[in-house]
């Protein structure tokens, strides 16, 4: 199973909140991530930690992850970060 989504923070706190909203999502809706939401939080927290502090700019992360289970646990997982500052999009 597998899944991808990014999400638009305008600070740090607010990235990482918004990454473990969806991540909490993709176990409602794909249970078997469960096991692995644990890891991706931590290594998108720690990609969004390396930006350096910009008030101009938004933060951009994209998260896509996958996990193979068998009757005995996961045989298999993959996890890919991206964490980006992004001119602010303007609210019309």
């Amino acid at each position: 199973m597998s899944y991808l989504f990014s999400v638009r923070g305008t600070t740090k706190a607010e990235a990482r909140e918004k990454v473990a909203l969806e991540l909490a999502g993709v176990i409602t809706n794909q249970p078997l991530h469960q096991a692995d939401a644990d890891q991706a939080s931590a290594a998108a927290s720690a990609f969004i930690n390396l930006l350096i502090d910009d008030e101009a700019r938004d933060i951009v992360v994209s998260v896509h992850g996958s996990i193979r289970v068998t009757d005995t646990g996961p045989i298999e997982a993959s996890c890919g970060i991206s964490a980006s500052l992004q001119p602010r999009e303007l609210k019309i």
